[in-house]
């Protein structure tokens, strides 16, 4: 099979509704070789950088509540800073870039998930008048 690793994936196709920060961003902790008093930090397997996590909620109106909140896992040597909350909102909006998917068989479910990866995470973009005008338009096309 062609496909072997983490498939690249663009932001707008995870979250094509946005999503917001709802954590902090915490190191991965590597369960496996921690011991006793030892904590060990997970590495990624590829580079051998560090792997951070970050939760956030997908402001998709149509997710189910059981996947509003999803983790996603950060390669970085540094600690990833997130972006400041724009003045006004009690939660910040955030986009990742370089992002991938790894899709995986749930060990307690048996179902098929997905682990979400990025090499970092900025502040959206704001719409640009283009985009905005040809989502006007297909919004009034649509309604006709």
């Amino acid at each position: 099979m062609a496909i072997q690793g983490p498939i690249p994936i663009s932001f707008e196709h995870v979250f094509p509704h946005g999503c917001y920060l709802v954590g902090e961003v915490e190191q991965v902790k590597d369960f496996t070789a921690s011991t006793g008093g030892r904590t060990v930090y997970a590495k990624d397997k590829t580079t051998g950088e560090p792997v951070w996590q970050v939760a956030v909620m997908d402001a998709d109106p149509a997710a189910k509540l059981a996947q509003k909140t999803v983790a996603v896992k950060i390669l970085s040597v540094v600690q990833p800073v997130p972006p400041t909350a724009p003045a006004g909102l009690p939660i910040t909006p955030v986009e990742f870039e370089d992002m991938t998917v790894t899709p995986y068989v749930h060990q307690n479910t048996g179902r098929l998930a997905y682990s979400l990866r990025a090499r970092g995470m900025h502040a959206p973009k704001p719409a640009t008048t283009t985009t905005t005008a040809k989502q006007a338009t297909a919004g009034k096309e649509a309604a006709a």
